[in-house]
């Protein structure tokens, strides 16, 4: 009978160790991050403040060096949103902090001027294309049409692109870059939008329009020229936007491309994560989408990154967190704290907006508005 008995807790007490071992197994990769390290400050000498666009040198060219991490701002040293005009160069190995290019303000080509977005990327073949959404004032009360504007490896402007389908250029950008050709997705979230003063007379809130669009850009990048713009077409529409006077508007942020061609967005206002099909090759606009999460952990969802595996990171805009979602089930997985700062409400409120994955895939970089910062979470 002893022997049973020590037997039966022998087996009860190997149970309670697998089921503990099976609780502690990660179920994604922000479970295995528990290291935040600031890495610099991104106010250059100008004063320009509020990072937003966060990009890592896939090659070595011109003033960068590969793996590199470009970071730019959208304010200038006034606070005024839609007025900054740098982009700063950290390099992770010898933690210097250069200024890799000032833009003019006022640029004839780019309507409304230049106030530089999450909308960043540098190709393979060193050239640098960020978006600008201008303004005067810092609200939208001012805002002009804004550009895409391409710049070589020295922080050079050489081309800008505006037009009808170009109304202030968002989110991050989704790339496919083959080298000599390359494909961006871009969101547009400046269309009809009026300035904060104007209210829904329903909600007390400025007005909702749903105008925003992700547009393809086809490019050619013969050697040793500027990328040539071939085609544009709208893969996506009527996404929510309006206006705000903290974080100057809300439109589509988040773009993440998977190997099959679906295009996922992140829309903050309805707190939706949307999935197009075939976005790569289609001729006609998918709407929204299809629905892949919303709400629970998600609050104003914005800049998104693909884990290691497989898995989206995204950063929400009305709290410090970043959340993992698997995009084939829609289940969100984990959320973590990744800026607590308690003089915001929620913590972190309006602090987070660019993430990037490091080139390892075992870390990544993202900036805290609140401090005007570049920050790695590692393992």
């Amino acid at each position: 009978m002893q022997m049973t008995r020590n037997l039966a807790i022998v087996a009860a007490a190997g149970l309670l160790g697998l089921a503990c071992q099976a609780r502690a197994t990660p179920q994604g990769f922000l479970e295995t991050v528990h290291r935040h390290v600031t890495l610099a400050s991104m106010s250059p000498d100008n004063g320009d403040l509020n990072p937003y666009a966060v990009v890592v040198a896939p090659v070595s060219a011109g003033k960068i060096q590969k793996d590199d991490v470009l970071v730019d701002n959208f304010n200038n040293i006034s606070n005024l949103q839609g007025t900054g005009t740098t982009i700063v160069d950290f390099n992770p190995t010898t933690k210097q902090t250069t200024l890799f290019a000032q833009i003019p303000q006022k640029l004839a080509q780019c309507p409304g001027g230049v106030g530089l977005t999450t909308a960043m990327t540098m190709l393979k073949s060193g050239w640098v294309i960020v978006g600008s959404t201008p303004s005067t004032d810092g609200t939208t009360a001012t805002k002009g049409d804004g550009c895409v504007l391409v710049l070589d490896p020295n922080g050079k402007l050489v081309a800008t692109w505006s037009g009808p389908t170009i109304n202030d250029p968002w989110g991050n950008m989704a790339v496919i870059d083959n080298g000599s050709t390359a494909t961006l997705f871009i969101s547009m979230a400046g269309f009809g939008i009026p300035g904060p003063d104007v209210l829904d007379p329903a909600t007390h809130y400025p007005v909702t329009v749903r105008k925003a669009t992700v547009l393809r850009l086809e490019l050619s990048i013969p050697d040793g020229q500027p990328p040539k713009l071939l085609s544009q077409t709208i893969v996506g529409d009527g996404f929510a936007q309006r206006a705000d006077r903290d974080n100057f508007l809300f439109g589509p942020t988040g773009l993440a491309l998977d190997e099959a061609g679906t295009l996922y967005v992140t829309d903050g206002l309805d707190n939706v994560i949307t999935a197009i099909p075939d976005a790569i090759s289609r001729t006609t606009s998918a709407g929204t989408g299809k629905v892949v999460t919303h709400d629970e952990l998600l609050a104003w969802p914005l800049a998104m990154a693909w884990a290691p595996d497989g898995h989206l990171l995204v950063c929400n805009g009305k709290n410090g967190q970043v959340v993992e979602v698997d995009p084939a089930t829609g289940k969100q997985i984990y959320g973590q704290w990744i800026d607590s700062d308690q003089a915001q409400s929620p913590p972190g409120n309006g602090d987070l907006f660019g993430l990037a994955m490091s080139p390892d895939g075992a870390s990544f970089y993202y900036v805290e508005d609140d401090m005007n910062t570049l920050v790695k979470a590692a393992k």
